[in-house]
């Protein structure tokens, strides 16, 4: 393929007032795309033993789209689990490991071979009942998890995702660090000092108000740390969603054919004030309440449609078009600052959904624009339709209680 037929992410090959990139730019986002085609990133190979209801499987994939279809309890679900856990160490949908041991048994194993950069990588975790998680890159064991994430980077979309909308705000800090995290260790660390850093204060807090003992020199230091590693967070969380709210808002007016208006804004406590000084203002609430109430740890997401909020007034069909949104956005930066397409991950995405905008989603997410996906749907019938539609390959896996014909 020449270098002149190659396609970019709708979402990066226009500037912020629309207009086409210039030469330059243009040309190094043809270079990005250029070295992925010849150097992709997938996953070949997957294998489980006792994890969840697979007593064992194993599958080969395409490099494109693969698709996971039977009724809803086979298991389907639980095949992109297993992914999810090589790329981040963890379950998406339960942070318990003990509970995805398949019952009866005591221990799982995933494995999964993946070719990147034209290079194998052979990645292994494995989980034993009452002991730590083991985790193995080319076997040999990570002496922190977090060395990992961001190695093999991916996005799920799930119809779970609707707790991003309709719960609390940790929810959308969660999806937040999540996208940041796969782009930056440092980040990751970052989160990891701030909430020790948290705990301590508000352990400190709470033996304040049990003993009456007050020393404000002691706050004062932890105050000091909480601050410094606070203001770092919020500074890149900032920066994050300056760039990442305009890739958001182009690929909703794709999925809806800027037929709605939706709004992204990230709110922080620390956007109006010194967070040194909130935790002064605040220590006399935080000793009644024994908890921190000031920090980056109460930054929310607002999400909006035509000036409303989109938990309240938004459509069954205008969420999840908003969190798909909000995650092919997450691919988007994803791929812009890794220099590679990651795994796209898609859990019963046709639910809610009417005819033309799957039609144009999976049109989008097939083409030269997207790496490999995997997709999964309680029909066959209508995941062959679709993709002979758009004229589009697609390798069919059929589920059934754990078991699976390729």
């Amino acid at each position: 393929m020449s270098s002149g037929n190659l396609k970019l992410p709708p979402a990066i090959f226009k500037s912020s007032n629309g207009a086409a990139l210039n030469g330059v730019n243009f040309q190094i986002f043809k270079s990005i795309a250029k070295s992925y085609l010849y150097n992709p990133m997938y996953l070949q190979q997957l294998s489980v033993i006792n994890f969840k209801n697979y007593e064992e499987a194993e599958l080969v994939f395409s490099k494109g789209v693969n698709a996971f279809t039977g009724n809803n309890g086979a298991g389907k679900t639980n095949l992109l689990d297993a992914i999810h856990y090589l790329s981040l160490c963890k379950s998406y949908f339960n942070p318990i490991d003990s509970q995805q041991i398949k019952q009866g048994t005591d221990f799982f194993i995933i494995t999964g071979v993946f070719n990147k950069n034209q290079q194998t990588e052979a990645v292994a975790c494995s989980v034993k009942r009452n002991q730590k998680k083991q985790f193995k890159r080319n076997k040999k064991d990570y002496q922190r998890l977090a060395d990992h994430i961001g190695l093999l980077p991916l996005v799920m979309i799930s119809p779970y995702d609707t707790s991003i909308i309709t719960e609390g705000s940790e929810e959308r800090r969660k999806f937040i660090d999540n996208v940041i995290s796969q782009t930056d260790n440092h980040y990751l660390d970052e989160l990891i000092t701030y909430n020790k850093v948290l705990a301590n204060r508000n352990a400190l807090l709470k033996l304040i108000a049990d003993t009456g003992r007050y020393d404000p020199s002691l706050l004062e230091v932890m105050d000091e740390q909480l601050v410094q590693s606070g203001n770092r967070i919020f500074e890149r969380r900032k920066a994050f969603m300056e760039g990442f709210t305009e890739i958001f808002n182009k690929h909703y007016s794709f999925l809806s054919d800027d037929a709605e208006l939706v709004e992204l804004a990230y709110e922080s406590q620390l956007l109006q004030d010194d967070f040194g000084g909130l935790l002064k203002k605040t220590v006399e609430r935080d000793r009644a309440l024994e908890r921190t109430t000031a920090g980056i740890h109460k930054d929310d997401l607002q999400f909006g449609i035509h000036g409303m909020a989109m938990k309240k007034f938004g459509s069954q069909g205008q969420q999840k078009s908003f969190l798909i949104a909000l995650k092919l956005a997450q691919y988007t930066f994803l791929y812009q600052q890794k220099g590679f397409k990651p795994l796209l991950l898609l859990d019963d995405i046709f639910d809610k959904l009417d005819d033309e905008r799957v039609t144009k989603l999976m049109k989008m997410v097939s083409n030269n624009d997207f790496g490999q996906v995997f997709i999964t749907d309680t029909s066959v019938k209508r995941v062959s339709e679709i993709f002979e539609k758009i004229a589009v390959e697609v390798k069919l896996f059929n589920v059934s209680k754990g078991a699976i014909d390729a």
